[in-house]
């Protein structure tokens, strides 16, 4: 028999789990990206639908004060009218995520674009999640092959690294992508295309993946004409997406463009709710979002694989001092840097060796391999250094026996750093042409 305390502790619990029961409730005014409502009194990140004279829209909870709701559709704003009604979203939430996700084009909430029909998911995954314990991760110890002789040989990646590249537009960076999504090493392979030209995602999907390509790769696409809402979450869908392929064992290759658009994304929803600029019309929430997205990439456990990430970062008027790219590149494990002076001679892919770094690359490779390395960039430096005063003719031959060798070895060098846009070159191969060149260079 039940007791009647028993009873009332059943109540007390059901009142506690239970969830709440939120009223529909009504806009009182829209400016600019925002939606304002009352009488709807749902958490910050909550999900809800917005009638209009057109049908409905979806939008999210992104702040609030006092009695005030604001939303930020996650589509064009069409047909509010005031008093619109406002009904909490009530589906199951998380990202879809599975093998299925393979060979498969997503928008940023993880729904396909491609006609190919609903995912195949074996779970769903949320899209924030507690910061990994660092003690826990994996040392970054082994060399990751990206197909890029200039990368593996002079900027080599570590598995589980995460760094940036860095360019103007029109320099290359999305070419890049492409050149290592097929060169890389990977098992998998997360393409995030956010807030770029609209073509460029059927162009990266059918030109630069072949159909072999495509069957190990994820594409999450928000194109600059989606919702800053969208492009935030393209971002951290991609992200999620490779934590999951991660927690599987496998060895994921991220591939985020861009991160600069990420950030102003973010800063169109902040400065929308009221949240004041800080650096260069930058709210303080931009920087601290940047490293809580950035730091989700890396090595895992014991038991789980690794994201190596790449994220492109849109430098300004090629300015390096940009505050998203200075902010980048101090959270980052390293830049490559691409030159605007080489794209416009034809220099592709046009890296700046001098200008680039790989943080990891000591942990990762041989010390023959960082001595021939090392040995390479002091002569093209010193070549560089000093092209002004070759060019016009100002350098007399025999002046100075170190600009005599950058002089002879200019050709050589630049032969090896440059790659055609299909060409795939191998780590080994790298080594290989990079010990070759040293070698003349009295290295090794």
């Amino acid at each position: 028999m039940t007791s009647p305390w028993h009873n009332h502790f059943e109540s007390l619990t059901k009142q506690v789990t239970s969830p709440p029961v939120v009223a529909a409730g009504k806009l009182v005014r829209g400016i600019g990206l925002t939606l304002e409502a009352v009488g709807c009194q749902l958490p910050v990140g909550s999900q809800c639908l917005v009638q209009t004279i057109e049908g409905e829209i979806e939008a999210e909870v992104v702040g609030f004060g006092d009695d005030i709701t604001y939303l930020m559709p996650t589509e064009a704003v069409r047909g509010i009218v005031p008093g619109s009604r406002v009904m909490p979203l009530n589906r199951q939430s998380g990202l879809p995520v599975g093998m299925g996700l393979l060979g498969r084009v997503v928008d940023g909430n993880g729904q396909p674009l491609d006609g190919l029909g609903e995912i195949d998911a074996e779970a769903r995954a949320p899209t924030t999640r507690p910061p990994m314990n660092p003690l826990i991760r994996r040392p970054i110890n082994t060399p990751m092959d990206v197909g890029v002789r200039a990368i593996n040989a002079l900027n080599t990646v570590g598995v589980g690294q995460r760094m940036g590249l860095f360019a103007g537009s029109g320099v290359g960076k999305s070419v890049l992508l492409g050149m290592m999504t097929r060169g890389c090493e990977a098992d998998v392979v997360v393409v995030g295309l956010v807030g770029e030209r609209g073509r460029e995602v059927k162009e990266f999907i059918h030109e630069i993946l072949t159909e072999e390509e495509r069957q190990r790769a994820v594409v999450v696409a928000a194109p600059a004409d989606t919702s800053p809402l969208m492009r935030l979450k393209g971002c951290e869908t991609a992200v999620t997406i490779a934590e999951y392929f991660r927690d599987k064992g496998m060895k994921v290759l991220l591939l985020i463009d861009s991160l600069t658009r990420y950030a102003m994304a973010q800063r169109e929803i902040a400065l929308a709710v009221g949240e004041p600029p800080a650096t260069k019309g930058y709210p303080p929430s931009v920087f601290a979002r940047l490293p809580a997205l950035v730091e989700r990439a890396g090595n895992g456990s014991e038991r789980q694989g690794s994201i190596t990430a790449f994220y492109t970062v849109l430098t300004e008027g090629d300015d390096l001092q940009d505050p998203i790219a200075d902010a980048a590149r101090a959270i980052l494990d390293g830049h490559v840097v691409l030159s605007r002076t080489l794209a416009d001679s034809g220099h592709y892919p046009a890296i700046d060796i001098e200008a680039s770094i790989s943080r990891v690359m000591p942990m990762v490779v041989s010390e023959e391999h960082q001595l021939m390395a090392r040995r390479i960039r002091q002569v093209y430096s010193n070549y560089k250094q000093n092209q002004d005063l070759i060019s016009i003719g100002a350098y007399a031959k025999g002046s100075d026996p170190r600009i005599d060798l950058a002089i002879r070895a200019e050709p050589a060098i630049n032969a090896l750093l440059q790659q055609g846009m299909k060409q795939v070159i191998p780590y080994d191969e790298s080594l290989e042409g990079m010990a070759a060149l040293a070698k003349g260079l009295g290295q090794g």
